[in-house]
């Protein structure tokens, strides 16, 4: 992009288990550069090990925008947000921002778990619940008073499951065991084997152990599952009825936690998994939300989720509403889902 003097502005930053989106903005809603790169798993890598990785995808945005870094010199822009999968916590957020203001980006950061860019994306203002399903599952809930409704979200040690990897390994539980005796006959086992050009699902878990399949693409495994319901497959339909009774729990307590199920509240939905609107998946978690919160108004955003971060650092620059109609309308929309 041309260079654009409409700094100060917003970087904004979404970075999830898998890909990692940023949007240099302007003030005016105008965006003046983008990027992606790899996942964000600061757990893995540490905290300052992982803002670090994010240093060549600003410089990129900076480049487009014709405003490129210079090390000791002055910020890139007035503020960042950052909605950052794995800040679970608050001494996570706490950590990720001091590691993220040590580079200097902007004079000003702001931290948040990635489910708050959802929810900003999916809504007009601080009310809502959103559920994340991606590679992992998360919600958050918020109403104008600043009250929340969260979850620790640390997988299994603090009861989730589902999302993608969750999908992954129970069919891959499954499959395997049909394989081998130890479990019912499914059609999981061979269409996991054909996705990969392989025998079966006890072949596919050779392959990854031996370091022949890279252990992300098990992520794949997810979309085989939903084919194989879409097939009729009994155990394929029971794990996409138990994702569905997940994501609708999560989003009826956050509502019943904040004193919500008396009034229409945006339920948004998103993430890889509920953004690719499966009607399996989508139709089950309608049916079982209008009966236990019947005036939760359920919606999809497709639109990647820097949009929320963005429209979140808009907000704390106080822009003009004209700003963020500019910004909504370069992204896909949000889908309201019929109940």
């Amino acid at each position: 992009m041309s260079h654009v003097a409409h700094l100060p502005g917003v970087l904004a930053i979404d970075a999830g288990n898998s890909k990692t989106d940023l949007a240099l903005v302007g003030a005016d809603g105008q965006i003046l550069g983008t990027a992606r790169g790899g996942g964000f798993q600061p757990q893995h890598t540490g905290f300052e090990a992982a803002v670090a990785a994010l240093a060549p995808l600003v410089e990129d945005v900076a480049r487009q925008a014709g405003v490129p870094l210079r090390p000791g010199g002055r910020p890139l822009t007035s503020h960042v947000s950052a909605c950052l999968a794995n800040a679970d916590l608050p001494v996570e957020e706490q950590r990720l921002h001091e590691a993220i203001t040590a580079h200097g980006w902007a004079p000003s950061v702001h931290v948040a778990n990635d489910t708050f860019g959802l929810l900003r994306a999916g809504t007009d203002g601080p009310l809502g619940v959103a559920v994340v399903c991606g590679a992992g599952i998360n919600c958050v809930g918020l109403r104008p008073d600043g009250r929340t409704a969260r979850w620790p979200a640390l997988g299994k040690l603090t009861g989730d499951w589902g999302g993608g990897g969750g999908l992954a390994d129970a069919a891959m539980w499954y499959a395997a065991r049909a394989e081998d005796g130890r479990g019912e006959p499914t059609l999981l086992s061979p269409m996991i084997g054909a996705h990969f050009g392989l025998a079966g699902a006890n072949a596919v878990a050779e392959a990854v152990h031996l370091g022949q399949l890279a252990l992300p693409r098990l992520h794949e495994v997810s979309q085989v599952l939903f084919r194989a319901a879409e097939a009729g497959d009994p155990i394929a339909l029971s794990l996409v009825d138990r994702q569905a009774d997940e994501i609708v729990r999560f989003a009826t307590i956050a509502l019943t936690r904040l004193d919500l199920l008396d009034r229409p509240v945006p339920v948004v939905l998103g993430g890889g998994v509920l953004a690719s609107r499966h009607p399996l998946l989508i139709d089950n978690l309608t049916a079982r939300l209008a009966a236990a919160a019947p005036l939760a108004e359920p919606r999809i955003v497709v639109a990647p989720p820097v949009l929320g971060a963005a429209l979140l650092g808009l907000d704390h620059l106080d822009a003009d509403p004209a700003a963020h109609h500019r910004l909504r309308a370069a992204y896909p929309t949000v889908h309201p889902v019929a109940v």
